[in-house]
């Protein structure tokens, strides 16, 4: 059996919605839970020997199957209230140092891997990456197709993420 989720969407979202607010949830999260039940039906609808075929019936199961789990995973979490100050003082403004040395690691691997490529693959992609020119420009600049500059900057994003997906 095919349903028409438009038409169903339509005809029930509203309703959804509504009875997931008497649940108890908020507006935000009735709206995204609503949402959710239909992904849910889209993504794996019910098989087709099912006895019965009441689409607005299970909606409605999928969408309480849904707010039942929302709320059990609220429970395990305990939620404290902050205000703005107290928040902004959670944040670290600066990176910690290994995230420093991780960083300046991948750049010496990013500068190695540059330096390996053919200086026409290079300039392509300096110009595009680091210039921030349009493909289109680059190869007006380098007297190449466009097709060929975007096979050079191709090949030169392959070539740094081959070289620095290990660290």
């Amino acid at each position: 059996m095919v349903w028409d989720i438009q038409k169903l969407f339509r005809y029930h979202a509203k309703d959804i919605a509504r009875s997931l607010r008497r649940r108890g949830l908020t507006a935000e999260m009735a709206a995204d839970l609503t949402q959710d039940t239909f992904l849910r039906v889209l993504s794996s609808p019910p098989r087709d020997d099912a006895a019965h075929h009441n689409p607005k019936a299970y909606l409605y199961r999928v969408s309480r199957n849904l707010s039942i789990n929302h709320i059990r995973r609220e429970r395990l979490v305990e939620q404290v209230e902050l205000d703005d100050e107290a928040f902004a003082q959670l944040a670290e403004p600066l990176p910690s140092p290994e995230t420093i040395v991780h960083d300046r690691q991948r750049l010496k691997l990013v500068e190695a891997a540059l330096a390996e490529l053919p200086a026409r693959t290079r300039t392509a992609f300096e110009m595009h990456r680091l210039g921030e020119r349009t493909i289109s420009e680059v190869a007006r600049e380098l007297d190449l197709s466009v097709t060929r500059t975007w096979t050079l900057i191709r090949d030169a994003y392959r070539h740094i993420v081959m070289r620095t997906e290990n660290l």
